[in-house]
């Protein structure tokens, strides 16, 4: 196993959202945490400018970093830490340290695109070229990794963590996605919704042809390939309980409607055989930009 978690600090209410997962979650692990700054970079300095320049980012940076250190301090002041900065450009220096990682967080606006400077092209090349799991958090996403929240009476509603979510395509099924959503499940002892939707054919067939299957045919069909493409994984995870979803809806509304209130929503991303710039399928577009929970976005061939 890779030995830390990585996290990206930028000094943003996302950011420090982002700190408090990561540090969650490498002391679930028992991971080094690693914060990390990248300073802006700006070839077209002058060589006295470029100086002085640098001096302020790194000043600024330690301030940042000393902030989220103190953030780390008050959620698990038990997690060991690494602190860093290191230049840009910030998606080179992000998807290093994300390829030496277990895993990266990254703090998210969600719907709008990422904060400060992984906003816009910077953020979605993080996460369409990563080779390593990539978490987005966005600032009013923290208090989703703990328990379910106390009601009135002072009760916990639904009992036990929050669910752990998994958008599955069966037709597709990856095991790095699969075992990334059974582990996370596992390090919180929470249930892991699998979530399967289909969409049944708009076709009617023709003179001679065999008739398609309806929706209730369809379902079942689906109902009985999920349990077995399950099954090595329930084997090999026996702690984590399982619900098995399927739904005739869009893949992308019923990933997003399932993690409504989840601790963690886990989406596969196909990394393309050639760079096609920073490019994700729709269900991953709409779980970054919608999700109502931090998303794993976990790159497969």
């Amino acid at each position: 196993m890779l030995p830390f978690v990585v996290v990206g600090v930028d000094g943003s209410a996302e950011s420090l959202a982002a700190v408090g997962w990561a540090a969650r979650e490498a002391a679930r692990r028992e991971r080094v945490l690693r914060l990390l700054h990248v300073r802006n970079w700006h070839p077209r300095q002058t060589e006295g400018e470029g100086e002085g320049e640098g001096a302020a980012g790194r000043h600024l940076a330690w301030r940042v970093l000393r902030q989220a250190q103190q953030h780390v301090h008050d959620v698990r002041p038990d997690v060991r830490l690494d602190i860093e900065q290191v230049a840009g450009p910030a998606t080179a220096a992000l998807l290093k340290q994300a390829g030496q990682a277990e895993l990266l967080a990254l703090g998210s606006r969600g719907l709008g695109g990422l904060t400060s400077y992984l906003v816009g092209s910077v953020a979605a090349g993080v996460v369409a070229r990563a080779t390593r799991p990539v978490v987005l958090v966005r600032a009013d996403q923290e208090r989703h990794d703990g328990p379910p929240p106390v009601d009135d009476a002072g009760t916990r509603t639904p009992a036990g963590p929050r669910d752990v979510v998994l958008g599955m395509d069966i037709g597709e099924a990856c095991d790095a996605v699969v075992e990334f959503a059974f582990e996370a499940a596992r390090v919180r002892d929470a249930r892991l919704n699998t979530v399967h939707a289909w969409r049944a054919p708009r076709l009617s067939p023709g003179p001679g042809e065999i008739g398609l299957l309806d929706a209730a045919q369809c379902a079942e069909e689906w109902r009985g390939f999920l349990p077995a493409l399950l099954r090595p994984w329930r084997e090999k995870y026996p702690g984590v309980r399982v619900l098995e979803t399927v739904v005739e809806d869009r893949p992308s509304r019923a990933v997003v409607r399932a993690a409504a209130g989840a601790a963690l929503l886990v989406v596969g991303h196909r990394l393309p055989e050639r760079p096609a710039g920073p490019r994700t399928g729709p269900v991953t577009h709409a779980a970054i930009h919608h999700a109502g929970c931090p998303v794993a976005v976990v790159p497969h061939a």
